[in-house]
This record gives C-alpha cells, structure tokens and sequence, in this order.
C-alpha cells in the first residue's frame, strides 16, 4: 500500500510516493516554469495520476504555500498568479474520482507533520516547526492536533509584535518577518550600511546583497553583517520564547532556507529564549535542527494522505 504526497512551491513542485511506514518509494521535482492559475491545478492533478498509475497509490496530501481554506476546499497562495481564492479541492477531486481521497493543507502545518512522522520530532504530540526563509511560518501541533485557527491562518508568526515603534513597512509582511527572515537580513543591513558613513566592508560591494552574502561575511568578521545576525538571533529567541509559553512544546524544530546557515546559533537561540519565556515551559523544550530539510513538506503531505485518507 502506498500513499501520494505532494509539496507545491512558489518555483516548484515536488512529488512523491510513500509506503505505509513514511519509506521514500520515488520522488521528483518539477518546475512551475512560468505556469500560473488552472495551469498549476492542471500539474497537481497529472502528478497525482501518474503516481496513483506507478505506485498504485490509494491517498493523496498536498500542501500549498499559503492559507488553505478548510470551509471552502479553496487556495490563497501568494507567489502563484491566479491563486487568490483557487478552488483546488474540487478540481483534484473532479480528475482525481471520488475512490481516491485528496487532504490539503498548508505548507507550514505539512513541515511539523513530517517532523512528527519521519524527521527531528518523531512520536512527538507537541512540537513546533518554525520556517524561516522568504518569509516566516510556524506549524504548530498541540495534543496532536494541527492548530489551524479560525480562518486556517494559524502560524503566521511573521506578523509578531517584537520591536518599537510600529513602521509602514510592517504592514506588508510583518514585524519579526520584516527583520529576520531572509529578505528580513538584507533589509536589516541595508538599513545598517546607510546610517554608518564609516562602513567600507565588503557587503557595500554587493548590489544584489542576500542573506548568503550576509551569512558569509559573519564569518569573516564583517562587523554589520555581525550586527544584523545579532539582531535576528535575538528576535529568533524571542519569537521562540512566546511560542514556548503560549503552547508548552516538547520540541521547536528550527527549519527553511535560513536554517542552513543559521543551525550553528541554535543553542544562542535557546538561550536568547530563556530570558524571556515562561521558565517551567522553557525547562522543557528542546529546540532541534530540521532532519528532513527541504523534504519536510512532502514527508507532511504523505503523513497527510495516511492521516486522513483513512489508512493511519
């Protein structure tokens, strides 16, 4: 027996069959290459096809980069034109056939599920997943039960209060996200690099500055870009503190783009966390790298198929 399980990025999406014990039976990555709106609902469903035809899979999970609306089987997806209220559940259901079972949720809920399934937080009924990249994200599992929220906006920790005063720029993407984030570093040392006439380190020299460059130049002593990882360990401390003492988590698993790059400050994020979290919580959260990486959404979109395609 076999399940689908199916991780759809902003640039990508990715495919695979599971066994029924979260072994990888295949995988593969195609590239959105342009496509946009029906057309991406078109990929989803032929990827599904092919997997139900060579690995007889009985259940699929997809995971959408976004909010996904419960209520209404519809698709809020930001960096895919056409994906403003997208009504995928019912267009995989029509390709799919009624036999077949399709769950959907967001990327972020999909990352801790498979944590808790196959990866950094596995057995665990309550664990976070925080995901920092382009943007920031948390799933969060609670007494084994995905929080999903009201209007299934649950995790959009982006928009943390963290810092004084309110700016314009908040609006956008939020607070915690505006400065920590991938995006978030460069915009910290942009802002760093202007209000320092004295600074001719080597970031200056980078039109097209990234984080990467950010993470590199830390490493050779560059003192802005020490200034900016500084500055997101602290709030990366902060937001894991207030997550630790609104849900008392066995586990944060620290994962996205920038962790890569960012594991190493792990153990001074635990203990930025400690000033500011409850202490009994904090006591007993472990907070762990990723072991699934870039896998963690399509291992979560295999724990869903199982989970609710009636074969957990």
């Amino acid at each position: 027996m076999s399940i689908a399980g199916i991780d759809l990025g902003g640039t990508k999406l990715a495919a695979a069959a599971f066994s029924d014990v979260g072994e990888l039976l295949h995988s593969e990555s195609i590239p959105l290459a342009g496509r946009t709106g029906n057309a991406v609902g078109t990929l989803i469903a032929e990827q599904i096809a092919k997997l139900r035809a060579n690995h007889g899979c009985r259940a699929s999970g997809v995971c959408v980069p976004g909010i996904y609306r419960a209520e209404k089987g519809t698709v809020w997806a930001p960096n895919i034109p056409g994906w403003d209220d997208y009504p995928l559940l019912d267009e995989l259901r029509s390709a799919a056939g009624s036999s077949h079972h399709i769950t959907i949720a967001s990327d972020r809920a999909a990352y801790i599920l498979g944590e808790t399934w196959r990866g950094a937080a596995t057995g665990a009924s309550d664990a976070i997943f925080l995901a920092v990249g382009t943007g920031i994200g948390a799933g969060i599992l609670s007494t084994g039960k995905i929080i999903t929220g009201h209007g299934d906006v649950a995790g959009a920790i982006g928009w943390l209060a963290l810092d004084r005063p309110f700016a314009p720029r908040f609006v956008q993407h939020g607070c915690f996200e505006d400065q920590a984030s991938g995006p978030g570093l460069v915009r910290v040392a942009r802002d760093l690099m202007a209000s320092d006439p004295s600074y001719d380190g080597v970031l200056l020299r980078n039109q097209e500055l990234t984080a990467a460059d950010i993470f590199a130049a830390h490493d050779a002593n560059d003192p802005i870009a020490g200034k900016v990882i500084e500055n997101a360990i602290e709030l990366w401390g902060m937001a894991s503190a207030n997550l630790v003492s609104l849900f008392n988590p066995r586990l944060i698993v620290f994962g996205g783009g920038i962790f890569g790059p960012a594991v190493k400050f792990i153990d001074r994020i635990r203990a930025e966390a400690r000033r500011w979290a409850q202490p009994i919580a904090m006591e007993q959260a472990e907070f762990v790298a990723s072991k699934l990486g870039a896998q963690a959404g399509l291992y979560g979109a295999g724990r869903l198929a199982m989970m609710h395609g009636g074969l957990a």
